[in-house]
């Protein structure tokens, strides 16, 4: 692996805990009914969400970074694929997160656009990956 995927393999190997630790957060509000989660269906669903595409993004930026060395793209191409998969497991759950914020929202402000901001990231990156493979 090249030193740029492998201090990126680094840093979200490093995130992994704060994921882990999420996770326990949201099983200690499910077992002491905490206020504002388990009562509100959409936050509860939201953060769970959440949680879980930071998890499973994180573990599939993990395993793309061994395949970008691989592509046949320029240097500045794999720099741009490198950050827009690494840019999903952080854009999609801050948008799951920050939509609903307060213990009384029951709808997603505008930030849950910051999902589909990762979707993007994630869908342009892992063609581009694609197509540099092929």
């Amino acid at each position: 692996m090249s030193p740029s995927s492998l201090s990126t393999a680094g840093v979200l190997l490093i995130t992994v805990p704060g994921i882990a630790y999420g996770g326990v957060t949201l099983l200690t509000f499910l077992m002491r009914n905490v206020p504002g989660y388990r009562d509100n269906p959409v936050r509860r669903g939201l953060w769970r969400a959440g949680h879980a595409h930071a998890g499973v993004l994180v573990l599939f930026s993990l395993v793309a970074m061994l395949y970008v060395d691989q592509a046949d793209l320029s240097d500045g191409m794999r720099a741009l694929v490198r950050t827009l998969i690494v840019a999903a497991p952080i854009l999609m759950p801050l948008g799951f997160f920050l939509s609903v914020v307060r213990p009384v929202d029951t709808k997603p402000n505008r930030l849950i656009w910051l999902t589909f901001a990762g979707g993007a990231c994630l869908a342009v990156g892992t063609v581009l990956l694609g197509i540099g493979l092929l």
